[in-house]
């Protein structure tokens, strides 16, 4: 019953798009298949690579970690053990929000339904994509983790919602402008305006 209701609603969803697309609502479209494309990624993906993409993010912080000898991981279970300064030990899970499966998923939606892109450039910059942000959530993770470490229990708080959320998605918008507006604004090529150098022939 439940797989009949999921299957009924992505097949809603193409069609809305397909009469979309026909009617030349490229912004509702783009809108609607990107929303569509994030839920249906969220119900279908999210509860298969959030485990193994958890893991993975604990083992590249953990050689951090390793080095300087501030943390442990154990990626294989996705948590990290903080030793902080004064000796104390504090757990860090690396759970589904933390994975930053979130952030790939809508990414790679925007990216699908970004009408610049060719097909192989759209496979090109999902992996890039994919690879950055979790490259970044490796580092907001190890900056949570030296902030512990130097500050303590009472510096969780600020060092996992403040300090490493500012980090984590300072470099996302960053990203996003150079993938999306970026190109977007050199797709439309508005008068002189552009991020590529005009060449002018000259005549001797």
């Amino acid at each position: 019953m439940v797989l009949g209701i999921k299957i009924a609603v992505v097949l809603l969803w193409i069609a809305l798009l397909v009469i979309l697309k026909r009617a030349k609502l490229q912004g509702w479209y783009t809108i609607t298949g990107v929303i569509g494309m994030f839920i249906i990624s969220v119900v279908v993906l999210m509860p298969v690579l959030v485990e193994p993409l958890s893991q993975f993010v604990a083992a590249i912080a953990g050689l951090v970690g390793r080095l300087t000898g501030t943390f442990e991981s154990y990626f294989k279970y996705g948590i990290i053990f903080i030793k902080t300064v004064s000796e104390d030990y504090i757990t860090l899970r690396i759970d589904f929000e933390c994975s930053g499966i979130i952030e790939i998923l809508l990414y790679i939606a925007w990216v699908f339904f970004f009408s610049v892109f060719s097909n192989y450039q759209k496979i090109v910059m999902s992996v890039v994509g994919f690879l950055y942000i979790v490259f970044i959530n490796a580092v907001r993770i190890i900056i949570i983790c030296e902030v512990i470490h130097f500050g303590g229990n009472e510096v969780y708080g600020i060092a996992h919602n403040i300090v490493g959320k500012l980090f984590f998605y300072l470099f996302i918008v960053l990203f996003y402008f150079y993938v999306f507006t970026r190109q977007h604004v050199i797709s439309m090529k508005l008068g002189g305006f552009g991020y590529t150098s005009k060449k002018t022939d000259s005549k001797e």
